[in-house]
């Protein structure tokens, strides 16, 4: 592929002397590009849009740079420089931050690659759950003076609880692919939490909680470490910035990296929250994000991360439901296996209630 027109639209000088695709993440083509410079090597990021699942590639590009310029300011008044601590976009000659071939309608953009840094895709010790929690904090500090509802919504209703359980409703009622005999007592357990799913919604409406800017994809992997030192530098995957709360960041990054089984793991035996890593991560969430939370937004931590586990239970039911129309699928039930999964958290995290809010409560301690 001829990477040079898009280099020359970024003002990119120099020569291209190797390219490589890079092939973690789902939705994006992401590419590594070196540069010969005079007499160094730069590296770049070059990604294609997925326009198939967002719609709108101006929308989310004004975002991220929006976002990200906050965050340099902020780096530059407190330590001097933002160097490795934030993703740098290119802006092109034309003075937007994505380059639009209109031939073959794709939507290109280029930022600096972060040298000495790796990503993880699970939690391997408990140490890098503080890490995540600290920088996933540190990003809402960052951004906590940020006017989050001037943001688009890129994804609207992504994490509106109430909405996903109508679309869960709308699919139990259909019953598509016929499935629907052999989950009654799944279906049971996620409606008998449809009020409570509710709250954090309701909270935002009523401004009892303040609308953030959210990453709204806080697992582990979407944060580079230090490849010496193991210390958390820069979250990145910002395509799904955008107005919500803290407690959804919160509660998905828990969900996802405190618990002990995989999401589509079989036996439900080994499904449950580790509270060891929610301590960590909790503790590293609050510690950076300081006086910028709220206590109400404090007490309703464990509650963020029982509804993100509800909400990933109806979508994959949902999707079962529907017959596997979502969500790619290694098997005809793999999305009840994973339904399933979530479920077996969600018992796990009521079991664990009393415990939960006592470690939250510990971690506020000064």
């Amino acid at each position: 592929m001829d990477f040079q027109p898009i280099a020359d639209h970024f003002g990119i000088t120099g020569k291209i002397v190797h390219t490589e695709e890079i092939h973690s993440g789902n939705i994006n083509r992401t590419y590594l590009v070196a540069v010969q410079e005079a007499d160094s090597q730069k590296e770049y990021v070059f990604q294609k849009i997925n326009t198939f699942v967002f719609k709108k590639p101006e929308e989310v590009m004004d975002n991220i740079l929006k976002v990200t310029e906050h965050i340099k300011k902020k780096l530059i008044e407190t330590h001097g420089c933002y160097h490795r601590r934030v993703l740098s976009f290119l802006v092109g000659d034309d003075g937007k931050p994505y380059y639009y071939t209109a031939g073959n309608k794709h939507f290109w953009r280029v930022y600096e690659y972060i040298n000495h840094a790796v990503a993880y895709d699970q939690v391997i010790k408990p140490e890098l759950f503080y890490e995540a929690g600290r920088s996933f904090g540190e990003f809402q500090d960052w951004l906590s003076d940020f006017p989050a509802q001037s943001l688009a919504e890129i994804i609207p209703s992504f994490h509106n609880t109430p909405v996903r359980y109508e679309t869960f409703r709308r699919s139990m009622e259909k019953d598509a692919a016929g499935r629907r005999a052999g989950v009654e007592e799944e279906i049971r357990f996620l409606l008998d939490r449809e009020a409570e799913c509710g709250v954090l919604v309701e909270k935002l409406k009523s401004g009892e909680i303040p609308y953030r800017v959210t990453h709204n994809d806080t697992k582990i992997n979407n944060i580079l470490f230090d490849n010496q030192t193991d210390k958390a530098i820069c979250v990145i995957d910002l395509d799904t910035v955008m107005p919500g709360t803290a407690l959804y960041d919160f509660g998905d990054a828990v969900r996802y990296g405190a618990s002990t089984a995989l999401e589509d793991e079989r036996d439900l035996s080994k499904v449950s929250l580790d509270l060891t890593l929610y301590e960590q991560f909790a503790k590293g969430f609050l510690e950076s994000m300081g006086d910028s939370m709220t206590a109400a937004e404090i007490a309703l931590l464990p509650q963020g991360v029982k509804i993100m586990t509800l909400e990933l239970a109806t979508r994959f039911l949902a999707d079962y439901l529907d017959g596997d129309v979502y969500f790619k699928t290694r098997s005809d039930d793999h999305n009840l296996v994973r339904a399933r999964t979530q479920i077996q958290l969600a018992r796990d995290i009521e079991a664990k209630w009393e415990q939960l809010q006592k470690i939250t409560a510990r971690c506020c301690e000064k």
